[in-house]
Order: structure tokens, then C-alpha cells, then sequence
């Protein structure tokens, strides 16, 4: 395993990890800790998941060290089907599966010696934004959650106009024939141009970062099984967020993000008490690795706050 994108921080120690979600897929994970963490002190703890179809060697990992520098344990994991995490076929995206994967995240870190269970967190990136909200729904445990460019998978699947949805559907269902009798499920689209490829803004926006040096990595190849959509298509993540409530909700969104309506609406339709932090300057990519825009002291004191 290697390929990070960033360099650890000698404050800071990564230890790869393997635990199983309740569907028995073995998910691994990087738990970033403090070097001089004191063994007979309990910490407050973060589950951090990445982009949607990112890995924990991109920007979960920087999120993940630096709470871990500002005293949280923090977990950066690979989803289920997908890094170095465990499932069959590769590359399939399900809203139920990811979601547990996050609680499998809090199943580990509750169980650690070291580790607070009364002062769990969550971080979602992008797609893992709306995946760490449903948990939160649901996860009693998650004291506290935060979203960074989130965008909500499910209701991105389901725009349009239901002619349009049922064209899709058309051509989902199809496939899903080709993948029974073939030996492996097709491939979606790219959700990122490749380096340089000429392209609408937001797809190059992604592929100024999935296919240059900045976030490169092998696991990370910005697609799903076709079929998967048909899940995020049927099911809503962001039904009810009002049920977080009382526990808090803080989402951050770039000023210059095309995503940033996900976290207007979260905003809207979630309750008291939650927080909206629009970061002047930023794009959707910016807010993955850029930790001089990433607002880091605003997330330390959400979750020292919160996390009591």
C-alpha cells in the first residue's frame, strides 16, 4: 500500500487496519494517531470516508492527520468494493452499503481501549458527505458529524425529468442481462476527464485532480458499476436529516463550488443545531487537499465542542 498523496507528519503515527462491516466485507483502513498519545487516556475518535469514488490515500488521509494533530484519533477507510477494502465484483457503489460502512468505522474505533465511545465523530468528503448524514440518522453513536463539498448522491442520480430517468432505467436494466451472462459487470462513465482532456468545467475540475500528480492514485479510477446507479436511483440518503437533531451538523462548502447547493439544501432540511461555512475562494476540488483552504480550527472546535 503506498502512493499517498501527501507525506506524514512526524507528529504523527499510521497504522493499516482491518476490521469486517455487518455484510462480513473486510474494509481497510488508516488510523492516524498522535505519537505522543498518552496509552492510559481516552480520546475522542473520527471516522473519515473519501470522496465518491476516492481512497483513504487522498483526502481522507490529510483530514484524518490533521485531526489527528489536533488530538482526535481518526480513521480514513476504503469503501466497501473498492481501495484495498474487501468485495466482489469491484468498483459497485450501493447507498446501503456505503452508509454501514461508516457505523462499521464507529464499530471499530468504540472498541478500542484508547478510544472515548461516548465522543465519536464523522467526516464526510463529497459523496461520503450524504453517507455520513444517513448514518448519522440512524448511528446513535455519531455524537457529531461535519461535510465537506457534499454532494448527495442519491438525489444527484435521480434528477431530470422522469422521461429522462426512464431512458436511463432503460438502458441500467439492460446491462444488468450483459453482466449476469458476462464475467464482469460494465463500467459507468468516467466521473473525471483525464489530465488535460478538454471538457466541461466540473469534469475537468475532477481530472485536474484524479489524473494529475495532485491526487493520483491507482485505486481511484472515478467509476462505478453501471448498474449501481440503480440503487441511488431508488433510494434516498437525505430523507429526514431533521432526526440528527439535537446532535449537531456542520457542512462546508467552496464559495466557487458547483456542489455547494448540496449543502444549502442539507442546510434547509436539516434542524438546530447546524452549521453552513461557505469558504471564500474555494472550488469542490479545493476542499479534498488544499489545507491552507480547509477550515481546520472551525472543524477542531465543532468537535471539541460537540464531542464532550
Amino acid at each position: 500500500m503506498g502512493n499517498y498523496i501527501f507525506e506524514l507528519d512526524e507528529q504523527i503515527t499510521r497504522k493499516t487496519i482491518r476490521y469486517k462491516n455487518r455484510f462480513g466485507i473486510e474494509l481497510v483502513a488508516d488510523l492516524y494517531r498522535p505519537k505522543d498519545m498518552d496509552s492510559d487516556k481516552l480520546y475522542p475518535a473520527l471516522v473519515v470516508g473519501p470522496p465518491y469514488s476516492g481512497v483513504k490515500e487522498q483526502g481522507p488521509g490529510i483530514y484524518a492527520q490533521e485531526m489527528a494533530k489536533r488530538g482526535f484519533i481518526s480513521l480514513a477507510f476504503d469503501p466497501s468494493f473498492n481501495g484495498f477494502s474487501g468485495g466482489n465484483p469491484r468498483h459497485v457503489s450501493s447507498p446501503d452499503i456505503f452508509v454501514e460502512d461508516f457505523m462499521a468505522g464507529v464499530d471499530y474505533l468504540g472498541t478500542r481501549p484508547f478510544i472515548d465511545r461516548e465522543k465519536i465523530g464523522a467526516i464526510g468528503i463529497c459523496g461520503s458527505g450524504s453517507f455520513a448524514l444517513s448514518a448519522a440518522k440512524v448511528d446513535l453513536r455519531i455524537k457529531a458529524v461535519a461535510t465537506a463539498s457534499m454532494v448527495d448522491i442519491s438525489g444527484a442520480q435521480q434528477m431530470g425529468t422522469k422521461e429522462d430517468k426512464q431512458e436511463r432505467l432503460k438502458q441500467i436494466v439492460a446491462q444488468r442481462y450483459e453482466d449476469f451472462t458476462g464475467d464482469q459487470p460494465k463500467l459507468g462513465p468516467r466521473g473525471s476527464a483525464l489530465a488535460q482532456e478538454e471538457t466541461d468545467p466540473m469534469t475537468q475540475e475532477f481530472g485536474d485532480f484524479y489524473f494529475t500528480p495532485r491526487g493520483w492514485h491507482p485505486n481511484s479510477i472515478t467509476t462505478f458499476t453501471l448498474t449501481s446507479s440503480l440503487s441511488f436511483m431508488n433510494f434516498s440518503l437525505l430523507d429526514h436529516l431533521e432526526d440528527i437533531s439535537p446532535r449537531p451538523i456542520m457542512l462546508i462548502a467552496g464559495e466557487n463550488s458547483f456542489s455547494q447547493s448540496f449543502s444549502k439544501s442539507a442546510y434547509q432540511h436539516s434542524a438546530e443545531p447546524h452549521e453552513l461555512i461557505i469558504v471564500p475562494k474555494a472550488n469542490h476540488i479545493d476542499l479534498y487537499d488544499r489545507v491552507d483552504l480547509i477550515p481546520f480550527d472551525k472543524l477542531e472546535n465543532f468537535f471539541a465542542q460537540n464531542l464532550k
